[in-house]
């Protein structure tokens, strides 16, 4: 029988090896569970829920050491986040569709939606050019005036702050609405906080993004609401905290905490007794840098619209981040319609793999342990049929290809 030589000294320099390296692999691990969640937001009154559950100390009160940090546009929010440098942030709910689809980034980037922080609470400012020619909401009024200052001036301008995002959808929207061809008018991307000042140099005729820029051009005497987004769809999805995959697959229990303290944070908001408060702590210059005047107005509903049209209340449509727990679930229906309105404007040439996109980036089954979790009501509307307020065309979310077709005619 032939004896077998082993090198102890090898054997043992391997198992050294191995041990360093599983002890390097889980070292590394739990030193990422130790490490402060990083979340980011743009310069938004609607970036209150994590704004304030930092300011609030709910974040501490879950247990989860959190970092957040401005960030200058949606743009970067979506490199930071595709590349682990913020585990999360305050995003357009549509902005991982965009992604995703290659229509706001490269094609197959993964983004995943944790929940819902709002609803409503975006308009649509227009420069004082039509000050005078077209009122508030009054659509039919608008087409005319384009036309006439495209003949005059050769170019008119519109802005929003993504392609694919919310923005972009409620003007495209709008603008389709209107009878205003999108192939006439000129589309710009610009950051939010940038919008006032590029209206003011005279950069573009008009521009949607979130508050408070709307009511700072008002402030300021350089626009006027024409419409707010409730008006255009009453209750639509806007902003959403968007995550990390790897951080939302390694980091789950941390992931929990942040939702729930958020999640807190929206129901805190919802009480109109703290929205002066919030305005406060929101205004100043290490968040939105905006006066808390304005902030505070247009989230208690109250719009003043310039252009010598007074003021609009919105009584129970304003900036909402909790209703009853309405606002937070993130629906697959909602990105069923993002996605149909690249189709619909031209971004995709073709029909996406919708619901299997949408389950694929939306965390709903998290979503739901955290809402039980905390006894918040998780809607049964998700997939249903729905239409905008201003648009009756019924999208049903099953069928996105009949709503396509019926918005041709």
């Amino acid at each position: 029988m032939k004896k077998i030589l082993i090198n102890t000294t090898e054997v043992f320099k391997r198992v050294i090896l191995t041990l360093i390296l599983v002890l390097a692999v889980s070292f590394s691990e739990v030193s990422a569970q130790n490490d402060p969640v990083k979340l980011g937001f743009i310069p938004l009154t609607d970036c209150s829920p994590i704004v304030m559950a930092k300011e609030l100390g709910l974040f501490k009160k879950y247990g989860v050491e959190v970092v957040v940090t401005k960030e200058s546009s949606w743009a970067n929010v979506r490199d930071k986040i595709l590349t682990g440098e913020l585990d999360g942030a305050h995003c357009l709910y549509s902005m991982p569709f965009s992604v995703y689809t290659g229509v706001g980034g490269k094609a197959g980037s993964e983004m995943k939606i944790a929940m819902m922080l709002n609803v409503n609470g975006q308009a649509i400012t227009l420069s004082n050019d039509f000050c005078g020619k077209v009122g508030f909401k009054q659509m039919n009024k608008i087409a005319p005036v384009v036309a006439a200052k495209l003949k005059a001036e050769k170019e008119v301008t519109f802005a929003m702050t993504f392609p694919g995002g919310t923005h972009d959808l409620w003007l495209r929207n709008w603008m389709a609405i209107a009878g205003v061809s999108q192939k006439t008018s000129k589309i710009i991307t610009i950051p939010p906080p940038q919008m006032v000042a590029n209206m003011k140099v005279g950069n573009m005729d008009g521009y949607c993004v979130g508050e408070p820029w709307g009511g700072v051009a008002v402030k300021q005497g350089i626009g006027f609401t024409q419409i707010a987004s409730q008006d255009i769809w009453k209750d639509h999805p806007e902003k959403a905290l968007v995550v990390n995959k790897e951080f939302s697959e390694k980091r789950r229990t941390d992931l929990v905490k942040v939702m729930k303290a958020v999640l807190e944070a929206c129901i805190w908001l919802d009480n109109p007794a703290n929205r002066k408060k919030a305005a406060a702590i929101i205004g100043k210059a290490p968040y939105v840098n905006a006066p808390a005047d304005v902030i505070e107005n247009r989230l208690m509903g109250n719009y003043d619209l310039g252009c010598n049209q007074g003021t609009e209340v919105y009584a129970k449509d304003y900036m909402l981040f909790y209703k009853g727990g309405l606002v937070n679930y993130p629906r697959k229906s909602y990105a069923i319609w993002a996605m149909a309105q690249y189709v619909r404007f031209g971004y995709l040439k073709e029909a996406p793999n919708y619901k299997a996109i949408a389950d694929k980036l939306i965390l709903q089954d998290l979503y739901e342990e955290v809402a039980k979790s905390m006894k918040v009501k998780v809607p049964n509307d998700d997939m249903k049929p729905f239409s905008l307020t201003m648009d009756k065309t019924i999208f049903d979310p099953s069928n996105p290809e009949a709503y396509l077709k019926a918005v041709k005619k």
